[in-house]
């Protein structure tokens, strides 16, 4: 079952939505998609309900709701990508966490009290890792998160389980910022990060042309064992 739920910012600044699919016995735990600059889009809603299939409550709050609530395109449009990068410049990075954190508390509720993780692609990659960081989230998965190598100061608060998909032809996070990750992150107990070869930003992406399907079969199957680990 998938509906849009409202959810109070912890900062008392209003509402917003976020898109909810529920599995249809007892949950295992509750699983945060953090949505790319494009949105509550077809594919990010998709991936909530794949999660609910694997019985999991899975949210997906939508971040832009500060700029333009209900904000949604697809990364293949390029009039749309650049309106999306507007928004991207746009967005107060501590507050989205805030949200973040808003639907973590949510999740538990929805699942019964259950353990919750997000995961996030690119932008959400990046507020994945911060959610590592900041929040109380069980377990953490980013992919490809743009900006991450600007976070990395904040990696000693990290203090569960976090996945990262990093990929070695990144256009967005190129051979500099890899090697500040590798640095800052090999040996912090709490992190596994793997690498993929020669396939570039959004390869799982759940539509678009940048999709690698091989890569990402791999890395949505080493998601779900670590959920499955991490959250049960």
């Amino acid at each position: 079952m998938a509906q849009q739920i409202a959810i109070s910012a912890l900062d008392g600044s209003g509402t917003f939505n976020a898109y909810l699919a529920q599995p249809a016995g007892t949950a295992r735990g509750a699983v945060i998609v953090i949505q790319e600059i494009f949105g509550i889009n077809a594919g990010i809603r998709k991936m909530c309900d794949d999660w609910a299939a694997e019985g999991y409550v899975a949210l997906a709050p939508d971040l832009f709701w500060r700029q333009q609530p209900g904000f949604e395109a697809e990364a293949d449009d390029p009039q749309a990508f650049q309106q999306a990068f507007a928004f991207l410049n746009g967005l107060d990075g501590d507050k989205a966490v805030a949200d973040i954190e808003s639907t973590i508390r949510k999740g538990r509720e929805l699942s019964g009290g259950g353990k919750t993780g997000v995961v996030g692609y690119c932008m959400g990659g990046r507020l994945a890792f911060l959610c590592a960081t900041r929040t109380d989230a069980d377990a953490s998965v980013s992919y490809y998160g743009g900006g991450t190598d600007q976070c990395l100061g904040e990696s000693h608060a990290i203090g569960q389980p976090l996945l990262m998909h990093l990929t070695t032809a990144d256009e967005y996070i190129g051979p500099e910022a890899q090697a500040n990750i590798r640095e800052a992150l090999h040996d912090n107990r709490h992190v596994t990060i793997c690498w993929y070869e020669e396939v570039g930003h959004g390869f799982a992406r759940a539509y678009g042309g940048a999709r690698n399907e091989e890569a990402a079969r791999m890395a949505d199957g080493r998601t779900r064992d670590f959920f499955a680990t991490h959250l049960g």
